[in-house]
């Protein structure tokens, strides 16, 4: 009977060994479970982290590659207004002077050449001007001006037209107040267009900056 008993209990203790067993490697399985779902969620986010990365660095891209294209773009436009702009003035002086050419003065000797980024007219320039317009004058009947303004490459495109259209103006006012007429002159830039010189040296560019006046019956 007591052998009974003492086996009884022997089996009763092993029982519960057994279940305390089970109970504990159930939550270290869980606990493993739990920081395995932790580092895969760590994974996760960082993807998600890195994928909304990308998704930035393209717009970025893309919106940089937009801007220059834009600037290109505009830049190219601007050079065909200014190239437009000078074609259509030509035509107008090619259509207002139906007759012979006359004369023909530039003024981009030494002594009258423009300086860089000027569009006043230097001293010996007008002295050219005046024996010109005394010419003019001295025929006694009706002649038309045509003053082309010419530039050095250096600068943007845009900004020569410019310039070389300050220029031609600039002798247009000093000649009309010698006493002709503005409805008889006409001006034209080519900015950089027309050069007659290398501009990739000093003394190249020097001849390029000129305004040239045709005189025209």
């Amino acid at each position: 009977m007591q052998k009974c008993r003492t086996g009884l209990i022997a089996c009763i203790c092993l029982a519960a060994f057994a279940l305390s067993t089970g109970c504990v490697s159930k939550k270290i399985y869980a606990e493993d479970l739990e920081q395995r779902d932790q580092r895969v969620a760590g994974v996760e986010s960082a993807v998600e982290a890195n994928e909304r990365r990308i998704s930035e660095l393209g717009d970025e891209t893309d919106q940089k590659i937009a801007s220059v294209k834009d600037t290109a773009e505009k830049a190219v436009e601007i050079g065909s207004t200014a190239m437009t702009q000078a074609k259509a003035a030509q035509q107008t002086a090619e259509k207002a002077a139906k007759g012979r050419l006359l004369w023909t003065v530039t003024l981009s000797d030494d002594a009258v050449r423009f300086s860089f980024d000027q569009a006043s007219i230097p001293p010996e320039a007008a002295r050219e001007i005046n024996s010109l317009v005394a010419k003019a004058k001295s025929l006694d009947r009706a002649v038309y001006f045509e003053i082309e303004g010419h530039t050095d490459n250096i600068g943007s495109e845009e900004y020569n037209f410019q310039l070389g259209e300050k220029r031609a103006l600039a002798v247009r006012d000093y000649i009309s107040k010698q006493g002709i007429p503005l409805h008889a002159l006409n001006t034209i830039s080519f900015g950089e267009s027309q050069p007659i010189a290398d501009n990739s040296t000093p003394e190249g560019r020097s001849q390029n900056r000129r305004v040239v006046i045709r005189v025209l019956e």
